[in-house]
């Protein structure tokens, strides 16, 4: 048996490595093509059903308006109906051929499954399902009071993603439809004093990459986004404070975000509806700053140089 163990300890990373050498040229040459492909054979959206969760402020909103100047019918989710209406009067004046506005929860499981419902039944289909809703943590984790901050920002920002996906699995099947899911760089570089959003959003990354794995070609595609820091109410101040409350606080941002570069919620969403029709499986990062902007599509040691400046401002962070 220790024979036989060593006798794999060799072979195994020689036969991994060889393997590696042959297949990776081949698959470098796969991506460009297939990249390349997707740039002149866009998706077109005109007269197609998306549905945007959190579309009434930040990504959500942005997101919204650029479905909207390809012609898609928008169904658009919040809690809050009266920006709402205000984001889907701009979206008809920017080009969407219907708009409708549902108040809903998406941290309730039977608010997910009617809105998801009420929009096949109005338009008979599901193309786009834009999983936006998300809540930011602003305290360190030994500060909570009780565990209701933690279910709080778990609902929102986990459940929040997988309930509409469950509800609009079997119709985007039938639509060969796409998910977009927006994460956040967080799912793979945490940060201090947003450690249960950290874990919220890593789940969700992983659940979406399996989810992809699970359903293969029986739908269009999942499109994975995970931008850094984004212009947004959540930047602004919003966030679940130690109590397990959503409450607006202005310095909240400065312990958050402190010097790092925020991107704005126009490009971020630019990006995220271009990789969708092109049917990138991600679109992240996007940090601006000094006139430069790294995305999913930057090189190596663009995104190296990103991590560096991030890395830098936790470390500053730490000490607050």
């Amino acid at each position: 048996m220790d024979l036989l163990q060593s006798f794999l300890n060799l072979f195994v990373p020689v036969v991994g490595f060889s393997t590696l050498l042959i297949l990776w040229p081949a698959l470098t040459f796969r991506n460009i093509v297939m990249r390349m492909l997707s740039t002149v054979f866009e998706e077109s959206m005109r007269g197609k059903i998306v549905l945007i969760t959190g579309a009434s402020s930040g990504i959500g909103e942005q997101t919204a308006y650029q479905y909207a100047k390809k012609g898609a019918v928008l169904v658009l989710i919040s809690r809050r109906e009266d920006k709402l209406r205000t984001v889907a009067d701009k979206c008809i004046k920017q080009g969407a051929m219907d708009v409708r506005a549902i108040r809903a929860d998406v941290s309730k499981e039977e608010d997910c499954r009617r809105f998801v419902e009420d929009t096949v039944h109005q338009y008979g289909r599901l193309d786009h399902l834009v999983n936006n809703a998300g809540v930011l943590q602003g305290f360190l984790f030994e500060e909570a009071q009780d565990t209701r901050a933690f279910a709080t920002i778990w609902n929102i920002s986990f459940w929040g993603l997988v309930y509409p996906t469950f509800y609009a699995i079997d119709h985007l099947k039938r639509s060969k439809g796409r998910i977009v899911v927006i994460a956040s760089v967080a799912s793979w570089l945490p940060q201090p004093r947003m450690s249960v959003y950290n874990a919220a959003k890593a789940a969700a990354f992983n659940f979406f990459d399996t989810l992809r794995i699970e359903l293969g070609p029986r739908i269009g595609g999942i499109t994975v986004v995970t931008p850094a820091f984004v212009e947004s109410e959540m930047l602004m101040g919003k966030h679940v404070n130690k109590k397990g409350e959503v409450e607006w606080r202005e310095e909240q941002r400065d312990l958050q975000v402190g010097p790092a570069p925020v991107a704005y919620a126009e490009e971020c969403a630019k990006a995220i509806v271009r990789g969708a029709v092109r049917g990138y499986r991600r679109e992240g990062i996007v940090v601006s700053g000094n006139d430069k902007e790294y995305s999913a599509e930057a090189s190596k040691e663009e995104v190296g140089d990103t991590k560096q400046v991030i890395d830098h401002v936790l470390n500053e962070r730490v000490h607050l």
